[in-house]
């Protein structure tokens, strides 16, 4: 039992005899059973952290406004959702409006479903491949202007093997730079994701050195880098020296550790060291929770939850 269910219950079950000061004691223990919990559970993390729906569904429930309650109610300040852009307009004004009220910020969500994983979107040049990317770009304008979201997650393509790296690489600057006039129009940023070469073979972005020369070619504040620790600790590691070197372009990053894609102390990546430096160099954006729960269940959760206030309790 969660521990609303779990005081809502115990109040009920208090005798009618209890009337009065006996009620008031009863609320009085109920109230400080819950600011304790609170006091213990819910301080704000140093970091803006992310979940996505689902992650806490035990603990929170199915519903999605719930989700985000206990969320805020435990300490974060941010959620993104990947899949934003799909849902109804209904629903993302609902969301919009309980993040509104908590004072959570919103995170990612892809940006081009229609074009992302598709053959040399951004490497072949072809016009319908630019007008696809551009008509995606568009429709997340309107999804972002109801979510409040800033950010938008970005993925290039495949590699096309049959034309010359450079030419591909001026083939996607002008792409990123139709994109850009777009965004900028509306002061937001798009995120490229360099995703690794096990998980997502033969994709032309797979490296942060790479996603840097393209901001740097584009030079727009509408294009910027997406450093997802997981994927780039499998891609070339040494992650804090590549943090640092690539700050001015990096706009948000993602989580998940190596191996397995899970929470923090799941696999190999130090990430308090890592919070520590990215808290240290005056980072205020989204650090996204894009991965899964080594262990189901409630207990899972907790889990997780008390991986990120371990990894969280790092000072500068």
């Amino acid at each position: 039992m969660n521990r609303r269910s779990f005081l809502r219950t115990s109040l009920a079950a208090v005798p009618a005899a209890t009337l009065g000061g006996g009620v008031a004691a009863a609320a009085s223990a109920t109230n400080n059973a819950e600011q304790m919990d609170v006091g213990s559970r819910a301080e704000p993390f140093q970091l803006a952290y992310a979940p996505h729906f689902g992650m806490f569904k035990n603990q929170a429930g199915d519903e999605l406004v719930a989700q985000l309650e206990w969320a805020h109610e435990h300490g974060f300040r941010a959620w993104e959702d990947n899949q934003m852009a799909n849902r109804s307009v209904d629903e993302q004004k609902r969301i919009a409006a309980a993040m509104q009220r908590l004072g959570m910020r919103m995170g990612v969500f892809v940006a081009n479903f229609g074009t992302a994983f598709k053959e040399h979107t951004f490497t072949s040049g072809k016009q319908d491949s630019l007008e696809n990317f551009l008509n995606d770009l568009n429709n997340a304008v309107e999804v972002a202007k109801r979510v409040n979201a800033k950010w938008m997650t970005i993925v290039l393509g495949t590699k096309d093997h049959r034309l010359p790296t450079e030419f591909q690489h001026a083939n996607a600057i002008d792409m990123l730079r139709r994109g850009a006039e777009i965004f900028e129009k509306h002061n937001l940023v798009m995120v490229m994701e360099p995703l690794n070469f096990r998980d997502h073979p033969d994709l032309y972005l797979e490296r942060s050195a790479h996603a840097y020369m393209l901001c740097k070619a584009v030079q727009s504040p509408a294009v910027k880098i997406l450093f997802d620790i997981y994927h780039q600790s499998i891609t070339e590691g040494n992650l804090i020296p590549n943090i640092m070197r690539y700050w001015d372009e990096i706009a948000y990053f993602q989580i998940g550790d190596n191996p397995g894609r899970k929470e923090p102390y799941t696999g190999e990546v130090n990430y308090q060291n890592v919070f520590q430096r990215i808290h240290k160099r005056g980072f205020d954006g989204i650090l996204g929770m894009e991965h899964g729960n080594s262990q189901g269940g409630e207990d899972g959760e907790s889990k997780l939850l008390s991986a990120y206030r371990k990894a969280d309790s790092f000072t500068n």
